[in-house]
């Protein structure tokens, strides 16, 4: 296939390296779980996972034959449409683990708004690139921005913070790297902090009358081992695993906190089974595959000719990064933990799908830019 010999082959070869660790960390922090909770298979989960590799990458070879030149409209669609399939589940889906944002269907869980994340970026990538005539014109510039406070608010509403939390930094982060004017940039980054604090009062002062109990928990998170009985236990679980692997770790597959103490090892806290098991010599690995992935896409970006190209290449980078931040952040304590997958490596359909197609735009871009090369040459 042409689109294939054109594509960034370094980029390709980290997505595999990550992409096999995590599956092989999966199958490793969820055996324990698969076997004694649900009397399965111990390889349930990576099986799962294979299968939505497999199908992700089936659907990424497809969406690669569409040109950039029609992200615009498929971006607009995409957004508006996942919108109102999460205002459809707020209102009449079922909750679970307090949110109401998913799809079930025989067994399999989809959570539409980790979609919305990646129809964003190309939706404010090609705005801005369509309408650089009016970066100083306020009221232009702010559509992209009205478009995604709306979608952050139903979001919000729906009960993922986690998710909102991403998709408004992904989308301020887009916003401050476009073309729009600087005076219109301080304008809204004085606005937002001007937000930010009298949000921060009111949910000081409001407290338990703003939030739900189960949201207001999720700020105590110092110190988890002293609640470990009751909020701190999976926290304080994570510190053991990871405290456990020292600086080589426990060698793979012989984690022991994968054996129930740790609730939902294989998703939002995989981490701390892997650096339990490789070892801190193993996250520092982990660390630098991601540097080098993020610095590549960030890369293919800079030599793109087009602002559109430019911006969807930064969104994406924006958006694999602030996943990777808020998961570690939370899972070391350092942050609040608010249920963000690690991407490459926490099982979920949802999350490997996105990365999957965040991928295939930047591999679309880096072959178009490949094909004017050798156009010219």
């Amino acid at each position: 296939m042409g689109i294939i010999k054109k594509i960034d082959k370094p980029l390709l070869i980290i997505s595999v390296i990550l992409f096999a660790i995590g599956l092989i960390t999966i199958y490793s922090a969820s055996n324990v779980t698969a076997y004694m909770l649900n009397g399965a298979n111990p390889g349930r989960y990576f099986m799962k996972e294979s299968i939505f590799l497999f199908t992700g990458l089936i659907a990424c070879l497809i969406f690669m034959m569409f040109s950039t030149k029609t992200y615009s409209v498929l971006s607009w669609l995409a957004t508006f449409g996942i919108t109102g399939i999460i205002v459809v589940l707020t209102l009449l889906g079922q909750v679970i683990n307090g949110m109401s944002g998913w799809i079930n269907y025989n067994g399999l869980g989809i959570q539409p708004s980790e979609f919305v994340k990646i129809a964003i970026i190309p939706l404010i990538a090609t705005f801005y690139d369509s309408n650089y005539k009016y970066r100083h014109n306020f009221k232009v510039m702010m559509i992209p921005m009205v478009v995604a406070a709306i979608v952050a608010g139903t979001i919000v509403f729906q009960g993922d913070l986690g998710t909102a939390i991403i998709f408004t930094g992904l989308c301020l982060l887009m916003f401050f790297f476009s073309p729009v004017s600087n005076r219109i940039k301080l304008r809204i980054l004085g606005l937002g902090l001007i937000f930010a604090a009298l949000l921060g009062i009111v949910l000081m002062a409001g407290g338990d009358k703003i939030l739900p109990k189960d949201k207001l928990e999720r700020f105590n998170y110092k110190d988890p081992c002293s609640r470990y009985i009751t909020t701190g236990n999976q926290l304080c679980n994570g510190y053991i695993a990871i405290n456990g692997g020292g600086l080589t770790g426990k060698g793979l597959g012989n984690s022991t906190q994968k054996y129930l103490y740790l609730p939902e090892a294989h998703t939002d806290f995989i981490f701390a089974i892997f650096v339990e098991e490789m070892g801190i010599a193993g996250a520092v690995v982990l660390m630098g595959l991601y540097f080098v992935l993020l610095v590549r896409i960030i890369v293919i970006g800079k030599k793109s000719p087009t602002i559109a190209k430019q911006l969807i290449c930064y969104g994406v980078s924006f958006y694999l990064f602030m996943h990777i931040v808020v998961n570690l952040t939370g899972v070391l304590g350092i942050m609040p933990m608010t249920g963000v997958p690690l991407p490459f490596m926490s099982y979920g359909g949802s999350v490997c799908w996105c990365t999957l197609l965040a991928l295939a735009m930047v591999q679309r871009i880096s072959y178009e830019n490949n094909s004017k090369k050798s156009q010219k040459n």
